[in-house]
């Protein structure tokens, strides 16, 4: 069920249903249902990460006996229904994608610490909060992808390089107001500092054709339009699933110097949660048992270094990776939009 842009999912295994009311945009409250207590073995979840989630929702289910509700939104919808209801959320976990979008939960006092020793082992420190407000359960590479009929590897190197007047008219971007490319922007400015990065961006809108998103620019290099592009890997092993002949190669980026752009989909506890040590529990299990569940189904990168990714992304290669603190490119968002906003990047 849609209401307001935000769609509502209940896991088989609950009997508590949840039914909510437009008020304004996205302000909604909910109405006409009698809600489970806090002890009740449910815990409820807020989510923009629209991958394969009941799969992985129900074998958490099937392995504890705790159900789970859920709901898809946008970010920005979510985090306001959140603010909106206060303490009276139905969330108890808020799980969605980018390091900027979880930096910006935390910064609204959306999320509650989460002291967990079983999430300290299982998530790298330059993948969650430095307060232990949001935690990264999955990675997604964000690099280089190119046809190889028309270019040579060897002609690829960084995400610098592809300002070069070599790849005028040859070089596919996704666009500026998308999350992911604020964050490698962000990450641009970390590393190399603003004027630089300024100079490297300006160069990249010289010689680029601008996508509304990574599907599309795949598709674009695929059919011949643009020879080299920037992508999350995830969407290229989405392609190559359906179509083990898609014509476009991925390359990673960086190797020689700080790594290929790594970002993260994650998750926190709520402030307001009802059921917080069921949310702790569920942010475990997705970072250990479950990790292989919340992972293979959009071919993301495995946090937890026990957990193997899919053999379809295993066979794109083993890789260096930027470790740059996720939070640094929350920190560094403002400064990427209005880096890219001086350069005409659009």
């Amino acid at each position: 069920m849609r209401v307001g842009g935000i769609v509502l999912h209940v896991s088989r295994a609950s009997r508590v249903c949840l039914v909510v009311a437009a008020v304004a945009s996205v302000t909604v409250a909910a109405t006409g249902c009698s809600f489970a207590g806090a002890g009740d073995d449910v815990v409820r979840v807020y989510t923009a990460r629209h991958y394969d989630l009941e799969s992985a929702f129900e074998q958490f289910s099937a392995d504890t006996g705790v159900s789970v509700e859920f709901l898809y939104g946008t970010d920005a919808e979510l985090r306001e229904r959140i603010q909106a209801e206060g303490e009276d959320t139905l969330a108890d976990v808020y799980l969605t994608v980018d390091a900027g979008n979880l930096a910006a939960a935390a910064a609204e006092g959306l999320f509650r610490p989460t002291r967990s020793d079983v999430l300290d082992r299982a998530v790298p420190r330059a993948l969650r909060d430095p307060q232990d407000r949001w935690f990264g359960l999955a990675e997604r590479a964000r690099t280089i992808v190119y046809d190889p009929a028309r270019v040579d590897p060897s002609d690829l190197s960084t995400y610098e390089d592809l300002a070069d007047p070599k790849w005028d008219g040859r070089l596919c971007l996704r666009g500026a107001t998308e999350t992911y490319t604020q964050s490698l922007v962000a990450s641009l400015i970390a590393r190399n500092g603003y004027a630089d990065t300024k100079r490297v961006v300006a160069g990249w809108v010289d010689d680029a054709e601008i996508f509304s998103n990574d599907v599309d620019l795949l598709k674009n290099i695929a059919s011949g339009d643009c020879e080299v592009g920037i992508a999350n890997h995830y969407y290229l092993a989405q392609l190559l699933d359906e179509d083990p002949d898609f014509p476009v190669k991925i390359f990673w980026a960086d190797q020689q110097t700080a790594g290929v752009h790594i970002n993260v989909s994650g998750a926190g506890v709520t402030a307001a949660a009802d059921n917080p040590d069921l949310a702790r529990q569920l942010l475990e299990w997705l970072a250990t048992d479950g990790q292989q569940a919340f992972t293979a189904g959009n071919f993301e990168y495995p946090v937890n270094a026990e957990a193997q990714p899919v053999p379809l992304i295993e066979g794109f290669g083993d890789f260096k990776a930027d470790r740059l603190h996720a939070a640094e490119l929350a920190d560094r968002n403002a400064d990427a939009i209005r880096l890219m906003a001086e350069t005409g990047y659009e």
